[in-house]
């Protein structure tokens, strides 16, 4: 396939998503596969907005939760679905036990874009697995700089950046994304369109390149949309 050439495709994540998870690859080929630069960029999701909260215990049962029943059941399946996906890869996602606050790292993932785009890579890499095998708190600053460190990035500055100037970064980034329209992850930005999914990305292909997939069905079109059988 012919590269765009050039140019920044922008994907937003988050650590506690699990969507955010299964897109990592699928994003990374596709920007490989079109010759554009990928700048990981975090959107800490404030998870209660939208599906309340709640926190079990280590068997799994409820003790805690503000949660409606139709909330449960988009949670419940929001699960079973990235399970399955997941199960395909050979990829472990493991149920969280509460909402975790993922600020931390997502400072962290600033903090490192600062130094290399290429840190910020590994970092990704370095830390949805454990946390999704519930290995990783995600809300202990000095693992988070553990990990960085194991990325590549130099983390003599960390903590006084993470107390401040990260802060401050990562409350005003988050605003603009949003008031750009961002609201969930992953979440793509290529010039002036989002996309929101992995899903989409057949079409954030098709954007970028001009070319139309091999199967029509990838970007929802049937034989005669895509001028197959025509004539």
């Amino acid at each position: 396939m012919s590269g765009a050439g050039g140019g920044v495709l922008t994907a937003y994540v988050d650590v506690k998503s699990p969507y955010a998870y299964l897109a990592l690859d699928p994003t990374r080929k596709l920007a490989r596969d079109c010759g554009v630069t990928l700048d990981w960029l975090p959107l800490t999701l404030n998870i209660p907005d939208y599906l309340g909260s709640a926190r079990l215990d280590a068997d799994g049962r409820v003790i805690e939760q503000d949660r409606t029943a139709h909330q449960w059941r988009k949670v419940k399946y929001s699960y079973m679905d990235v399970r399955r996906y997941a199960n395909l890869r050979g990829l472990t996602i493991r149920g969280t036990q509460k909402i975790w606050d993922s600020s931390i790292a997502s400072i962290a993932m600033l903090y490192a874009r600062g130094q290399d785009r290429a840190i910020v890579d590994r970092f990704l890499d370095l830390a949805f697995p454990p946390f999704w095998r519930r290995e990783l708190d995600i809300e202990d600053a000095s693992v988070i700089a553990g990990l960085l460190a194991e990325a590549g990035a130099d983390t003599a500055g960390f903590a006084a950046w993470l107390a401040g100037p990260g802060r401050a970064m990562h409350d005003s980034l988050r605003a603009e994304a949003e008031e750009a329209g961002v609201f969930g992850v992953p979440f793509y930005r290529w010039q002036d369109e989002g996309f929101w999914g992995r899903e989409q990305l057949p079409l954030v292909r098709y954007r970028i390149t001009g070319e139309l997939p091999a199967n029509a069905a990838d970007l929802g079109m049937s034989p005669v949309d895509s001028g197959e059988g025509a004539g």
